[in-house]
């Protein structure tokens, strides 16, 4: 079990990214890099991979808690 600490601050967020076809999960990995490569802005500091499945299909989740960069001048 997992639990997290509800945070109020505008500087913290979450992105899922989740897929079912074998094409899209093979594509994954992929997409979360052009997403993260398009917000240097943003700093990812945990990540949590989520995988279920029953008889017809299989779902893998992966989010990602992000904060605004330390780097980012704005």
């Amino acid at each position: 079990m997992v639990a997290f600490k509800l945070v109020s601050d505008r500087n913290i967020g979450l992105k899922i990214f989740s897929a079912t076809k074998a094409r899209e999960r093979d594509q994954l990995g992929e997409t979360i890099t052009d997403w993260i490569r398009t917000h240097p802005e943003f700093e990812v500091f945990e990540k949590i991979v989520t995988q279920s499945s029953d008889a017809e299909f299989h779902c893998l989740a992966i989010t990602l808690f992000y904060r605004k960069s330390l780097r980012d001048p704005s």
